[in-house]
């Protein structure tokens, strides 16, 4: 497993660090990465915290990845919006432990887990993609649905809303806000709570809830990925005509 995702496992719980020593950009080497740890920490039949580093969880897609174009691009663009539907579906309990920021991919990523612990300090979230000159994919815009209230939903897909912290728990992108010397032993704390479920119940039920989402973000994955190349095609006919 590369060092872009740390895993650590203790007492049934893994423990999935992000840190490619920067922003976290979700490129496709990244995203191999998480599925490897994840795939580990489903044979260890663990409870998961994603985390990150020096207080930013993830920045969202690799964007000189994007912009290069090309099979790169497209892979990895089908393996983030894949990724939502694979955590969502987790037989154990998600949580994310959120260091700070979180933008984009990164929301939609943050926001599949079952429970969401941001960190309180001058951080921002959004799903800037309008921003970016990007109609909101799909599988983003059902994710965000899925956890926002719905004046939120609506400002944080149209007009590129960052929200500080308590907007965003109010916003319904966390769960609880703890200080950020205090976020990891927050999340231990939720493992163990978790831990006492019922593993079978908790999987059955998750999954017959979220089968209909989980439905749609698989539809959708082939038709966000043609958008995006019919994007990258008006993009590259825009620059000749300059």
């Amino acid at each position: 497993m590369t060092t872009l995702v740390k895993y650590r496992l203790e007492a049934g719980v893994a423990t999935l660090q992000l840190d490619d020593g920067k922003r976290n950009a979700l490129s496709p080497a990244m995203f191999d990465a998480i599925n490897a740890a994840l795939d580990r920490a489903e044979a260890d039949r663990a409870i998961v915290i994603f985390t990150g580093r020096d207080e930013v969880f993830s920045a969202g897609f690799d964007l000189k990845v994007m912009k290069g174009g090309g099979v790169n691009a497209l892979r990895m663009l089908r393996a983030g919006y894949a990724l939502t539907a694979r955590v969502l579906a987790y037989p154990y309990p998600v949580i994310v432990a959120c260091n700070g920021h979180v933008l984009a991919m990164g929301v939609f990523l943050m926001l599949s887990a079952d429970w969401i612990i941001g960190t309180r300090g001058d951080f921002k979230v959004s799903a800037n993609e309008v921003a970016l000159g990007l109609t909101m994919p799909r599988v983003a815009a059902a994710m965000l649905r899925h956890r926002l209230q719905p004046a939120a939903f609506q400002t944080a897909v149209t007009l590129s809303r960052y929200f500080p912290v308590e907007a965003a728990r109010e916003a319904g992108f966390f769960d609880e806000l703890v200080d950020a010397d205090s976020l990891m032993a927050r999340a231990q704390e939720r493992a163990v709570e978790f831990a006492r479920l019922d593993m079978p119940a908790h999987a059955a039920s998750k999954r017959r809830i979220r089968q209909s989402l989980i439905h749609y973000i698989q539809r959708s994955i082939p038709l966000d990925v043609i958008d995006a190349v019919r994007m990258g095609l008006s993009a590259a006919r825009k620059r000749r005509r300059d």
